[in-house]
């Protein structure tokens, strides 16, 4: 367990410098992958980020609740109160919040997330059928 659990770490560090280079190296990237791939990468960082918290929980737990942070986060952007507004207009407010509601950030978070968790799914089960003690 303490291995998955920095697994899930290092891969979520990982997405999140995936996702930071396709934000500033975007028009080195076919449109449609530097249009998308920031969103689809920030829920595959929420999903890793749950799973290296809560490491034991199941699979379908972890999209679940990914996939519900993600929306929450979304429809929150539909809030235009002022203070809330001056925490996205921060670098860091900017990356988990965020600017404006799309439905397009909806699809990428599904994608994401669904990716994610078949991956995830994979190796989890294959672990499952290795001898024990043997990774």
């Amino acid at each position: 367990m303490k291995y998955r659990r920095w697994a899930y770490l290092v891969i979520t560090f990982l997405v999140i410098l995936t996702g930071l280079a396709s934000r500033r190296y975007g028009e080195l990237l076919p449109a449609f992958i530097a249009k998308y791939a920031g969103d689809t990468l920030w829920a595959v960082m929420v999903y890793g980020g749950l799973r290296f918290l809560f490491p034991s929980v199941s699979v379908f737990t972890a999209a679940m609740s990914s996939l519900l942070f993600a929306y929450g986060i979304e429809i929150s952007q539909l809030y235009q109160a002022d203070w809330a507004n001056a925490v996205r207009n921060t670098p860091l407010g900017s990356l988990i919040f965020g600017h404006g509601f799309l439905w397009s950030d909806m699809i990428c978070y599904t994608v994401g997330i669904v990716f994610s968790a078949t991956i995830d799914s994979y190796f989890s089960s294959s672990r499952r059928k290795l001898p024990s003690g043997k990774l």
